[in-house]
């Protein structure tokens, strides 16, 4: 059981007296230890139906939210936050980490094919907008300090009315358009390197990538890449003799320096953004070479799914929630850094000219309003698919342990089951006492966990 909190007395004897604690305690651990679920009312019917008559058969299984111990249906509230929900992050990166894998060295519906396949690592940089703290390699900053790995000073101005904090919050902004135009680059830089034209490209190769967005210190985004080149039929098919790392290293490089996006004119002031200078490409070698320095399929999925539970108030140590009033900010614990860059931001969403960019709805994201993971379709499975399928295998358990699961339908058969459902929104979260029971019960493997 992990560490929990001092138990309410009083809110745990209410529900004591209930009569229900046993089942209660039952539903609970079906959260993983979530515990801001969401809570829903409605009901849900499973009843056999005749496919060619339409006749209504025997009913499976009827389930209603009031005769559940909590009075509600409880569903896991599915933030990728560890800062929200540790729970549910938890789950979110173990799903990264197979999505990953499944792109590197196949598998959940990937051929294995596609490990032979040229694959690098890339990560690509904001540029910058002042000098800041930091740890170079020689060990001293730029300040003449040797800052701990831990330090608070890391990644702040080391002169704050110097900082271009209006083109950090813009290039934030603007990176996921950035990235879109690097990806048109990139499969036009290969096509030429191989000496095809862009629609000859498409009948003998294809890109795929999968991609996650990180903040560094600064507060300024950048993405991790694991792009793949594989034949016409992605990883299906294997990719051209031409196709190497090499070729591949050379088209991002010369895709990256061309990806430039127009930005707004601000008091005279036109900006545009591009990637940083700061360009690191490795290349990926198989599961089997876990030696020396070579960088292998199962570091490169790992790295990447550590970051997919955290966003800019980890590395930054802004909000992980939006702001309804820049006066929130006053009562709230930051860096001046931090406050800066959201101010900025808020003051930017003031302006007509800039709505289109929503930057008071992502201040406390720095203005930055991605997605934090986007993937090619050919690259691997999908978030959805892994979730639909642990969700199947969570009820086909519990039909199990009702005793009315049956033995999979004859392919002739006309039988099948009609699904009824109806859930409307009730709330989130939990009363004290359900809250420290859910976190009491939290189950040492949450992989298996449902998310839906």
């Amino acid at each position: 059981m992990p560490e929990t909190t001092a138990p309410p007395a009083k809110d745990l004897a209410f529900l004591a007296g209930l009569g229900n604690l046993p089942d209660l305690v039952g539903q609970l651990r079906t959260l993983g230890g979530c515990t801001t679920p969401i809570r829903l009312d409605g009901y849900r019917t499973e009843q056999q139906i005749n496919t060619r008559t339409g006749e209504l058969g025997r009913v499976l299984h009827h389930l209603e939210s009031t005769d559940l111990p909590a009075g509600q249906l409880l569903v896991r509230c599915n933030n990728r936050r560890a800062t929200r929900c540790a729970s549910c992050a938890e789950v979110y990166r173990r799903d990264t980490y197979q999505l990953i894998t499944a792109g590197l060295k196949g598998g959940k519906g990937a051929p294995e094919r596609v490990a032979t396949h040229p694959r690098v690592f890339a990560t690509f940089t904001a540029p910058g907008f002042g000098p800041v703290h930091n740890r170079p390699a020689s060990g001293r900053c730029r300040c003449g300090t040797r800052h701990d790995q831990d330090a608070p000073e890391l990644g702040t101005p080391l002169d704050p009315d110097t900082y271009d904090y209006e083109a950090a919050v813009l290039w934030n902004a603007h990176a996921s358009a950035i990235w879109a135009r690097f990806t048109i680059y990139l499969r036009r830089k290969v096509a030429k390197l191989a000496g095809l034209t862009q629609r000859a490209f498409r009948d003998h190769a294809r890109v795929s990538f999968a991609k996650v967005a990180e903040y560094q210190k600064r507060g300024a985004v950048h993405f991790h890449a694991v792009i793949r080149l594989d034949g016409p039929d992605g990883g299906d098919s294997p990719p051209p003799a031409w196709a190497t790392a090499e070729l591949l290293t050379d088209a991002i490089r010369a895709a990256a320096a061309d990806a430039e996006v127009p930005g707004p004119l601000i008091d005279g002031r036109a900006h545009t953004f591009a990637f940083g200078r700061q360009l690191d490409i490795r290349t990926i070698r198989t599961a089997d070479l876990d030696g020396g320095t070579e960088l292998t399929d199962r570091a490169v999925a790992a790295y990447i799914a550590k970051y997919a539970t955290k966003g800019a108030e980890t590395a930054t140590g802004t909000l992980d929630r939006p702001l309804r009033f820049l006066a929130e900010l006053a009562r709230m614990r930051l860096t001046e850094h931090a406050r800066q860059l959201i101010r900025t931001a808020w003051a930017l969403g003031g302006r007509r000219d800039l709505e289109d960019l929503r930057l008071r709805a992502w201040a406390h994201m720095l203005g930055f309003r991605g997605h934090f993971s986007t993937k090619t379709r050919r690259y691997s499975t999908t978030l959805g698919a892994l979730r639909t399928a642990r969700a199947e295998w969570r009820r086909l358990q519990a039909a199990i342990a009702r005793g009315d699961a049956d033995m999979p339908a004859d392919p002739g058969s006309e039988e099948t089951t009609l699904v009824l459902a109806h859930w409307t929104f009730a709330g989130t979260g939990l009363p004290r006492g359900e809250e420290w029971l859910a976190a009491a019960f939290t189950p040492n493997d949450t992989e298996g966990e449902s998310t839906s």
